[in-house]
């Protein structure tokens, strides 16, 4: 099952909404000592709406019993876990 079908409309609404202000953070970045193309206001607002979006989704993943710590790994990047196999070859489950 795919990552998009796991999620619900809420969560997915909320996943784009984040990604758009974040967007636009991004295009409307200015180095310092300039003038930054947004008002302070609708900066505060679109900070206030990310901190709602993930408070939400943090709810969202505790009422569905999900982790929100989870990160993408690289198929060559070392596991932390190691499984050590508790099974002595030759013995039974019986003996």
């Amino acid at each position: 099952m795919s990552e998009a079908t796991e999620l619900s409309k809420e969560e997915r609404i909320l996943r784009v909404m984040k990604r758009v202000l974040t967007d636009i953070a991004k295009d409307t970045y200015t180095k310092a000592g300039y003038r930054h193309p947004l008002s302070d206001d609708t900066i505060d607002g679109m900070r206030k709406c990310l901190a709602l979006i993930a408070a939400r989704e943090t709810e969202l993943a505790e009422a569905d019993g999900r982790s929100l710590d989870a990160r993408p790994r690289f198929i060559d990047e070392p596991q932390t876990s190691v499984v050590v196999q508790l099974d002595i070859p030759g013995k039974s489950d019986s003996d």
